[in-house]
C-alpha cells in the first residue's frame, strides 16, 4: 500500500527544529508586549470576495496562488493568503475601528499556491502586526523600530538592511503608472516575458522584476518619487527625520512597491543577502484605504508581515538557534521494580514543588542499565533513580550526569531543594 505523505510545499515541523521556533516566536511576542501591542485571532478561512475586494482582481495571488474552493452551501472559500484584509474584516465586524486606534499582530499559517523552493512554501507561517487609526509618520517610524528591535533582540540586526519608499497617494501612483506604461511601451521588446505581462495589468510590479535586463532599462525610466504629492512628500520626509532620530539605518529604494493592491505612501521591506533569492524577511507599509474599501469608514493603517520560514533558516544560517543544553531536560526519573505508583507521586510532588522544573519520568519498563542509558541520552543534569528499597524508606537516589559529583540518597523531603537551582529562569 502507498505511503501517503504530506501535500508538497506544506511542511512538517519535527521536534528537534521547533526550539529554533519556539525561540522565535517567544523572542517576538515578547518584543511585541513590551511595545504594548495586543494579539488578535481569526480563522484560516474567509468568504473569497474579501481577499478579491482587498487584493486585487489581477495580481498574481488573486490570479494564480489562491487555494479557492466551494463549500456544501456553494459558497466560495478561500484560505487566507496573507492576514492584513482578514484583521480588518474582523476588527469592522467586532466594531474595533470607529473612533478608536488599535495595535493589534497575530501569528498563524498562510496558504497560497506557489512552486515550493526554500524559504517559499505553499503553507508558510507569518507574524502580522497591524496599526489603526493613526495618520501620522510617526506610527509608521515606530513599527519600523519596532521591528529594528526584534531583530536586536534576535542577534540578526548585522544581517538584515531596512529598504524605504514612498508610493504616494491613489493620484500621484496613477499619474506615474502612465508615465512608467508610456515609457516601457516604447521598449516592450526588451522587457521580460512576465513584465510584458505585467505591463498591461500591474505595471508597478515590473519595478520589483529580478532580471537585470529589465531593471536596466528602468534606469532610464521614470521615478516614483518625482511624482509624489506635497502631502506624500512631507510625511516621508517626516518619517526619515524619526528614523534618524532614532539610529535606525535605512536606504531610500525608490523602486520599492508592494505586491497587493492596497497600499499607499509609506512600503517598506527588511532583507538580507543571506538567503538567495528570497531575500525579503519583513515586509510592510501603509493602507489607508483599505478599511473603506471593506465596507468601514475611512481609517488610516499601516502594519507589516514577517515571514517565519525565512527567520528560522536566517537564525540557522547564522548559528543564532538555542543551544541543546538550553532545550533539554532537567530531570529524568528512573522507575525500578514495583514502584510505578511511588514514581508517579515523586514525579507530581516535584512538578508542583518545582514549577519549572523540566522533568521526565520513564515509562514502560525496562532494566535499571537501559533506563539509566535513556536518562544520559535524554540530555537530562541529573538522574532520580526510584528502586523498590528506596520506595520503601521514601528516599531516592540522586545521580549527577553533567557533573562531577557523587551520587547522593536523599529523603524524598530533601529533594526539591537540591534541585531547585536546575530550575533557571525560562
Amino acid at each position: 500500500m502507498k505511503k501517503i505523505q504530506a501535500i508538497r510545499g506544506m511542511n512538517d515541523l519535527l521536534p528537534d527544529d521547533i526550539a529554533s521556533w519556539q525561540y522565535l516566536e517567544k523572542t517576538v511576542i515578547e518584543t511585541l508586549t513590551r511595545f504594548g501591542y495586543r494579539e488578535i485571532r481569526f480563522p484560516i478561512m474567509e468568504q473569497t470576495s474579501l481577499f478579491k475586494r482587498s487584493i486585487g482582481e489581477v495580481t498574481d495571488i488573486v490570479e494564480k496562488e489562491m487555494y479557492t474552493f466551494d463549500d456544501r452551501s456553494g459558497e466560495s472559500i478561500t484560505l487566507r493568503p496573507e492576514g492584513t484584509a482578514s484583521c480588518v474584516r474582523a476588527c469592522e465586524q467586532h466594531g474595533l475601528l470607529y473612533n478608536q486606534t488599535q495595535r493589534l499582530w497575530y501569528m498563524g499559517p498562510m496558504f497560497r499556491y506557489e512552486r515550493p523552493q526554500k524559504g517559499r512554501y505553499r503553507q508558510f507561517h507569518q507574524i502580522g502586526i497591524e496599526t489603526y487609526g493613526l495618520e501620522g509618520p510617526d506610527i509608521d517610524a515606530e513599527l519600523l523600530l519596532l521591528s529594528h528591535s526584534l531583530f536586536q533582540a534576535l542577534k540578526l540586526q548585522d544581517c538584515v538592511s531596512l529598504e524605504i519608499n514612498s508610493l504616494g497617494s491613489d493620484a500621484a501612483r496613477a499619474e506615474f503608472k502612465a508615465a512608467l506604461v508610456e515609457y516601457l511601451s516604447l521598449h516592450k521588446q526588451s522587457l521580460d516575458e512576465d513584465s510584458q505581462r505585467r505591463l498591461g495589468s500591474n505595471p508597478l510590479r515590473i519595478l520589483d522584476s529580478k532580471v537585470a535586463a529589465t531593471q536596466a532599462l528602468l534606469d532610464g525610466g521614470p521615478s516614483l518619487l518625482d511624482y509624489l504629492d506635497a502631502e506624500s512628500k512631507a510625511h516621508f520626509a517626516t518619517l526619515q527625520q524619526l528614523l534618524d532620530a532614532a539610529g535606525v539605518p535605512y536606504r531610500v529604494n525608490p523602486r520599492l512597491v508592494r505586491g497587493l493592491d492596497y497600499y499607499g505612501r509609506t512600503a517598506f521591506e527588511w532583507v538580507t543577502d543571506k538567503l538567495g533569492a528570497q531575500s525579503a524577511v519583513c515586509a510592510g507599509g501603509r493602507y489607508d484605504n483599505l478599511v473603506e474599501q471593506l465596507g468601514g469608514k475611512p481609517t488610516a493603517a499601516v502594519g507589516l508581515a514577517m515571514g517565519l520560514e525565512r527567520l528560522v533558516l536566517l537564525l540557522q544560517a547564522q548559528g543564532v538557534v538555542p543551544s541543546e543544553a538550553e532545550n533539554s531536560l532537567d530531570v529524568y526519573l528512573v522507575a525500578v521494580g514495583d514502584v510505578q505508583l511511588s514514581a508517579l507521586t515523586l514525579a507530581k510532588s516535584l512538578r508542583e514543588s518545582l514549577p519549572s522544573l523540566r522533568l521526565l519520568m520513564h515509562c514502560g519498563g525496562g532494566s535499571f542499565k537501559s533506563q539509566l542509558k535513556k536518562a544520559d541520552k535524554s540530555g537530562a543534569a541529573v538522574a532520580l533513580i526510584l528502586g523498590e528499597d528506596e520506595a520503601v524508606n521514601d528516599t531516592v537516589v540522586v545521580k549527577y550526569l553533567r557533573e562531577d559529583k557523587p551520587q547522593q540518597n536523599l529523603a524524598r523531603t530533601e529533594l526539591a531543594d537540591a534541585l531547585a537551582h536546575y530550575c533557571g529562569p525560562r
